[in-house]
């Protein structure tokens, strides 16, 4: 159970949440591989694998190494999609394919934080233009996310403007409690992967949400507690005063999206081509 409010003559707090596995039970980016396919933007081979890719997420998650090969392979596989095309597509099919796959204890917990007066804030390494009409969907207060290039001419680049991953999760997280004034030693922070533990210890209460081994192995020698999360359910049920994203939001959901199923679609086939 969270502490009772805010008492506001103290600093404010925020609870930082990571986003795959941790809010919603799949890979945020791996969801939309079958839209992208209908699209034209994936072939079916690509489809296939970002399928196991999915499978591979869910049951092990993916490593340092691992999340930088994704970086880099994503980076050249993307340039040059349209992004208005990737967009037009998401538009259509965001609200369906994430709504029902939110976990209800994250949920709640998002509720409580704001029942206490905390902000919420999504920190994910997925793409801004998924992760921020999510964070909508959710009612957070803010997001931290990977922000991608796009060129004049409407097309990715290649290039990524801002990694939000491992280290620089936490550094995000001191430069919103600098400017927003959050005391970070009475907020609290979710994730499921190891990779996130920078961001875990910047806060006073950090938790391990469905945690990976090396994750978990970390919770259980620091005390921290550990949560797992078990129940997707659709957010139009479970907080049926939410309305849904705006037509606008939605629209710009794609780019990170298309963007990370790309390196996740590499990924898959790599581990394919190395177990053979």
């Amino acid at each position: 159970m969270l502490r009772d409010v805010e008492n506001h003559s103290l600093p404010r707090a925020a609870a930082f949440f990571d986003l795959d596995k941790t809010v919603i039970a799949k890979s945020s980016t791996l969801t939309f591989s079958k839209s992208f396919y209908q699209g034209g933007l994936i072939n079916r081979r690509a489809a296939l694998r970002t399928a196991y890719a999915q499978f591979v997420f869910l049951v092990g998650g993916m490593d340092h190494d691992q999340m930088e090969r994704m970086r880099e392979y994503l980076s050249a596989l993307c340039r040059g999609w349209n992004v208005r095309q990737v967009r037009e597509i998401v538009a259509g099919t965001l609200h369906d394919l994430i709504d029902p796959i939110i976990y209800d204890e994250a949920a709640s917990l998002i509720e409580e934080h704001h029942t206490a007066g905390r902000d919420v804030v999504i920190v994910s390494t997925s793409g801004a233009e998924v992760v921020e009409p999510i964070g909508e969907l959710l009612g957070a207060d803010r997001v931290v996310a990977t922000r991608l290039v796009v060129g004049e001419d409407g097309c990715f680049t290649g290039e990524v403007e801002y990694y939000a991953y491992g280290p620089t999760k936490a550094e995000a997280i001191r430069e919103l409690a600098a400017s927003e004034g959050y005391d970070l030693d009475r907020s609290y922070a979710y994730s499921d992967s190891a990779t996130d533990l920078p961001m875990l210890q910047a806060v006073g209460h950090p938790h391990a949400v469905n945690p990976d081994r090396a994750l978990r192995r970390e919770a259980v020698s620091r005390g921290w507690q550990v949560l797992e999360f078990r129940k997707p359910v659709r957010l139009k049920q479970r907080l049926p005063a939410l309305s849904a994203p705006s037509p606008a939001v939605v629209a710009v959901a794609a780019l990170g999206a298309a963007a990370a199923t790309a390196g996740l679609v590499w990924y898959a086939s790599k581990r394919r081509g190395t177990s053979a």
